[in-house]
């Protein structure tokens, strides 16, 4: 095994290791980022080379840094929740209005695409292994930004830890038709911006901020349904071939005087 496969295995098994050399660190993010993009959208099956040629790196490169398909996996989960720890963090941190770091926050969340990238790749591993390797609890920081929000008077207070991590979940699935939509995480971060509206106590003053992302009227959904349907028409279309493929070949290969040609 390569010492850069040696590095992975072992941060895998929370064994220290030696420091990454910069080239191999970028390269490595990058193959994270991609596999979390790709993931996300064909799910934990997808192509390892649609993941090198996104990361700009080459499939054996990739198999350096992962080289098996659930290290990959493991890897990708850790990189989402520690990113996610650390965006918390940062928001809390940075920002001095509680309100305006929950909105940070969920923003930088729905970018990791928690919802649909950790569904996808859970069953491989525990939850228990992924958060041992992972620096800290988001939860904390999540809550105790919620927590001061409403103790400001900034956040209604029926408002719970529930109802801003599972938006979030619901917010980074992508729309049927396997993430076909380009708009898809502009018309997330829009509506985001509508939800954390949503949570001011009553009797609060309008928000000013402009609403971003594509706004869909009635037109343009019908427009959006329309090409949806149609894509998860193509798919369903492409599974029968598939799977009419298959039943003739194994026709063939069970009658013998049956001509291959």
């Amino acid at each position: 095994m390569s010492a850069e496969a040696e590095t992975d295995a072992d941060a895998l098994a929370g064994v220290p290791s030696p420091p990454m050399r910069a080239d191999a660190r970028r390269n490595r993010d990058q193959i994270l980022r991609a596999a979390r993009e790709v993931f996300a959208d064909q799910g934990p099956d997808a192509p390892l080379d649609e993941i090198a040629r996104r990361a700009g790196v080459g499939i054996a490169t990739l198999y350096r840094r992962f080289p098996h398909r659930a290290d990959l996996h493991r890897g990708v989960a850790i990189e989402v929740l520690t990113a996610l720890v650390e965006a918390a963090s940062r928001a809390a941190a940075e920002e001095g209005d509680p309100c305006l770091a929950l909105r940070r926050f969920m923003h930088a969340a729905l970018d990791l695409k928690i919802g649909s990238v950790m569904p996808a790749l859970l069953g491989g591993f525990t939850v228990d292994e992924i958060l041992d390797s992972v620096p800290g609890d988001a939860v904390d920081s999540i809550d105790a930004m919620l927590l001061r929000a409403q103790a400001q008077g900034l956040v209604r207070s029926d408002v719970v830890f529930g109802d801003i991590t599972l938006m979030i979940i619901r917010l980074t699935r992508p729309l049927p038709g396997g993430g076909r939509f380009a708009p898809d995480d502009a018309l997330a971060h829009r509506q985001l911006d509508v939800y954390v509206d949503g949570l001011r106590p009553t009797g609060s003053p309008r928000p000013t901020t402009p609403l971003g992302g594509p706004a869909v009227d009635a037109e343009a959904f019908r427009r959006i349904r329309e090409r949806v349907i149609d894509d998860v028409h193509d798919v369903h279309d492409v599974r029968e071939a598939d799977v009419h493929d298959v039943h003739d070949v194994r026709e063939a290969d069970a009658d013998p005087g049956t001509d291959p040609a």
